[in-house]
């Protein structure tokens, strides 16, 4: 019931639009002309968009922001453009194209504001989303955590650890390639076969879980393949009282590395990306994988602990755990998994964290 409450108002501003435009002259005697009109197109269906998107957010959860993004950008410049061909038929009224184009400007302009609240962490969950199952099928089997294991070469430790622990489910933080781009033809052989590895080991009964991290973007098509898939915070296992996220977006005085982060994953990004030829895409994921070793530098220089310990105080009497930081800490009842790189994995059993590294011994 609340979830449809909140279309009440995207609903009454759409038809108090199309009110407005079956007039021939506006309420008041009120009258506007050039180049103010525009404006006020531009300011109409920015607050339009903004409306449509917070109802959108608490609807659609499973649905990643530039996805969402994309739909409601279509439909508000769809919207723009009945209404000035309604106004076609209003006698006094006229079809412009400029009123469209400020229309759809202005639908893009309140989409960018909806996202203002990655400047605040008590707001990311509305920016965040996640499908699949939340719950392993047997919480009693251990879970391997693989966390910023960064593959380029090989699948250093997966095979070893498999075997190690063949009865083990499966959860990745994030950060598992370089960079992992899910647009069609993107996929490098090393990606390819590690999506067989997660078919095989679903095919065996394991639950296999991915949470994005800052180098996979707009992976969502391929949670098919996953028991679990999200991306932000509020990750997790409730009934196991574990909780994660990949933990870039932890540092709340960082909004540089927040901004990037928006952008690099929204809408327009994922349209300039889908529509450059493939080569040029891979050049593109290239050069956003260089950006990545200097992004952020001066946070990446020291362990963020009083907002590490802030961010693990949200989950009180559970054990939160993240990746990204490349280091072993553990603050209250937050614990950061350390680097994976050379194959050196965790695993959750039974309420606790202990270290899976090669040589794997059982």
């Amino acid at each position: 019931m609340r979830r449809l409450a909140l279309w009440i108002l995207p609903l009454a501003f759409v038809l108090n639009t199309l009110w407005l435009s079956s007039r021939s002259t506006l309420p008041f005697g009120l009258q506007i002309q050039h180049p103010v009109d525009w404006l006020a197109h531009l300011t109409e269906f920015a607050v339009l968009a903004l409306v449509l998107e917070l109802a959108a957010r608490n609807t659609w959860r499973g649905l990643p922001t530039y996805r969402r993004h994309l739909w409601l950008f279509l439909a508000v410049s769809l919207f723009g453009l009945s209404d000035e061909w309604h106004q076609h038929f209003v006698p006094g009224r006229s079809v412009e194209a400029m009123d469209w184009l400020a229309d759809t400007l202005g639908g893009g302009l309140g989409l960018a504001l909806s996202c203002l609240p990655l400047a605040r962490r008590r707001w990311l969950e509305t920016l965040s989303w996640r499908r699949g199952e939340a719950r392993r099928p047997d919480p009693s089997v251990p879970l391997v955590l693989v966390a910023d294991p960064h593959w380029s070469d090989g699948l250093t430790g997966l095979a070893e650890a498999t075997a190690a622990r063949p009865e083990a489910d499966w959860l990745f933080l994030g950060d598992t390639f370089d960079v992992w781009v899910g647009m069609p033809g993107m996929a490098s052989p090393l990606q390819e076969a590690f999506l067989a590895w997660v078919d095989e080991r679903r095919r065996q009964g394991r639950w296999v879980g991915f949470w994005l991290g800052n180098r996979e973007y707009f992976l969502d098509a391929l949670g098919k393949h996953f028991d679990l898939m999200g991306e932000g915070i509020g990750g997790g296992l409730p009934a196991e009282a574990l909780a994660w996220e990949h933990g870039d977006l932890i540092n709340q005085a960082d909004w540089r590395y927040r901004l990037w982060n928006l952008v690099s994953r929204s809408g327009g990004m994922w349209l300039v990306a889908r529509l450059l030829p493939r080569a040029a895409a891979r050049a593109l994921a290239a050069s956003l994988e260089r950006s990545l070793r200097t992004t952020n530098r001066s946070y990446k220089l020291a362990f963020p602990r009083e907002a590490f310990r802030a961010a693990a105080a949200a989950h009180p009497q559970q054990t939160f755990i993240t990746g990204h930081f490349h280091t072993h800490e553990v603050e209250g009842n937050g614990i950061a998994l350390p680097w994976a790189h050379e194959g050196n994995f965790m695993v959750w059993h039974n309420g606790g964290l202990k270290p899976l590294a090669p040589p794997y011994a059982l």
